[in-house]
C-alpha cells in the first residue's frame, strides 16, 4: 500500500513539475528554436543545438511558472486551470518561485554559453512575458500584442544561435511566428470565451466574439501568408526558399486561412478551436519546410 501510495506521489510530482512549467508548450517552443538554429548554420553543432534546447525549455519553464505564481487567483477562477499545481494546493508558491528562479539563471547560462546575444533574447522574452504580458492580460486586448513578442523571440533565436548576429533573416523569422500568434490567440480566446471572462482577461481585439475579431483574425492570417513566401524572392540574405517549397507554405496558409473565413462564417467556438489546432499544426509544418528545403536545395 505505501508503495502504491509513493508510486502515486511521484506521478504527482513529475506531473505538477510538467505542468508548472507547462512541459508541451515549452516543446513547442524548443522545436522552433532548434529550427531556426538549422536554418541559420552552416554546419550542425550538436553540442549547441543540445545548448538551445535545454536552455531555450529552462526559459518558457521559467516565463510558465512566474506566469502561474502570479495569476494562481485568478486561474483558480477558470475550469481550464482551476487544478493548476498552485491553485489547487499541491504546491505552494515558495516551491514555484524557487523553480522559476533556477530556471531562469539556467537558461541564461546555458544561453549565455552559446553566445551573448541569444542568451540578451532569452531575458527579453522571460522579462517581456512575466512583467508586461501577463498583467495586461486583466487590462486590455494589447496584452497579445506584447504577448505575441516573447512568442516571436524562439524561431529567431535559433538562428542568432547558429550565427551569433541579428539581422534581416532571424528579423524575417520573428516576423512570421509574431504574426501567426495572432489568430493562434484569438482562436483560444474565443473559444475559451466564458473561461476566460470568468477571470476578466481581455484576449480577444474588440472584447467580443464579434465579427471584428474575426475579420482581423483572417488579416493577420493573410499578413503571416505573405511573410511566410517572403523568403522566395531573395530579400532576406541567406534565408531563401525554392519555389517548390515556397507553393506549398502558401497552400499551407490557404489551408489556415479557410479556417479563419470558416470562423468569419459561422461564428462558434467549435470553429475556433479547429483554427486553434490548424495554426499550430500549421507554423510547425511550415518550420519544417523551411528546414528540409534548405538542406536539399
Amino acid at each position: 500500500m505505501s508503495n502504491t501510495r509513493s508510486l502515486l506521489t511521484t506521478h504527482s510530482v513529475i506531473s505538477d513539475f510538467k505542468e508548472i512549467t507547462k512541459m508541451r508548450l515549452a516543446l513547442s517552443v524548443v522545436f522552433s528554436s532548434l529550427a531556426g538554429y538549422l536554418l541559420g548554420t552552416d554546419i550542425v553543432d550538436f553540442k549547441t543545438l543540445v545548448l538551445l534546447a535545454f536552455g531555450g525549455y529552462f526559459m518558457v519553464g521559467a516565463s510558465n511558472a512566474f506566469n502561474q505564481i502570479i495569476e494562481k487567483d485568478l486561474d483558480a477562477l477558470m475550469n481550464r486551470t482551476k487544478n493548476r499545481p498552485i491553485p489547487a494546493g499541491r504546491m505552494s508558491v515558495k516551491t514555484a518561485f524557487i523553480i522559476a528562479s533556477i530556471f531562469t539563471v539556467l537558461g541564461v547560462v546555458i544561453l549565455y554559453t552559446i553566445n551573448k546575444q541569444t542568451a540578451m533574447f532569452g531575458a527579453i522574452s522571460i522579462f517581456l512575458y512575466t512583467c508586461i504580458y501577463t498583467p495586461l492580460k486583466t487590462k486590455t486586448p494589447i496584452a497579445v500584442f506584447v504577448g505575441a513578442i516573447p512568442g516571436a523571440i524562439p524561431f529567431m533565436l535559433g538562428w542568432v544561435a547558429a550565427t551569433n548576429d541579428f539581422g534581416i533573416e532571424p528579423g524575417t523569422l520573428f516576423a512570421l511566428q509574431f504574426f501567426w500568434q495572432f489568430p493562434h490567440f484569438w482562436a483560444i480566446g474565443w473559444f475559451l470565451y466564458t473561461d476566460y471572462e470568468k477571470a476578466g482577461f481581455f484576449m480577444l481585439p474588440t472584447g467580443k466574439q464579434d465579427r471584428g475579431t474575426a475579420v482581423q483574425t483572417i488579416m493577420y492570417t493573410i499578413w503571416t501568408m505573405l511573410v511566410s513566401v517572403i523568403p522566395v524572392f531573395g530579400f532576406t540574405g541567406k534565408l531563401q526558399l525554392s519555389i517548390v517549397a515556397a507553393i506549398i507554405v502558401l497552400l499551407l496558409g490557404l489551408w489556415m486561412l479557410y479556417y479563419a473565413v470558416r470562423l468569419f462564417n459561422v461564428m462558434t467556438e467549435r470553429a475556433a478551436k479547429q483554427l486553434m489546432l490548424v495554426s499550430v499544426s500549421y507554423i510547425s509544418l511550415v518550420q519544417i519546410v523551411y528546414v528540409i528545403d534548405k538542406f536539399i536545395s
